[in-house]
């Protein structure tokens, strides 16, 4: 099954894979930094995470700890096909071409596209 969380969700999921692991009141005061939250909604959205396989619950604890399943490299790819497909109707080199045309890529940032780009020049 391939998962695929909201944009909420990726947002906890934020939190989760830079602590780790933590309860519901360590992503809800987190997220509270950058956006008006209710502590029930963070609640109920690690809730429907859990249900859907996204994250791990430990219940060993009183306080649950929630850990994530997926890894951000998945859901990096998740978006990014979901994004070709519908956007871009399949087109690799459109995402690209937009990419780059929209956002100053950093002098490293280009040498590493280059060095990525090699390899499937020299399978040729």
């Amino acid at each position: 099954m391939e998962l695929k969380p909201t944009e909420s969700e990726l947002e906890i999921l934020q939190v989760i894979w830079k602590r780790g692991q933590c309860t519901v009141r360590d992503v809800h005061e987190e997220l509270a930094k950058s956006k008006e939250s209710g502590y029930t909604t963070t609640l109920k959205l690690m809730q429907i995470m859990h249900e859907k396989g996204l994250v791990e619950r430990n219940t060993d604890a009183k306080t649950h700890l929630y850990k994530a399943v997926i890894t951000r490299g998945e859901a990096q790819q998740g978006a990014l096909d979901k994004i070709i497909s519908t956007v871009f109707k399949g087109s690799t080199s459109d995402l690209v071409i937009q990419a780059l045309g929209q956002h100053r890529a950093s002098k490293d940032e280009i040498d590493a596209i280059k060095d990525y780009l090699k390899q499937f020049e020299d399978k040729e």
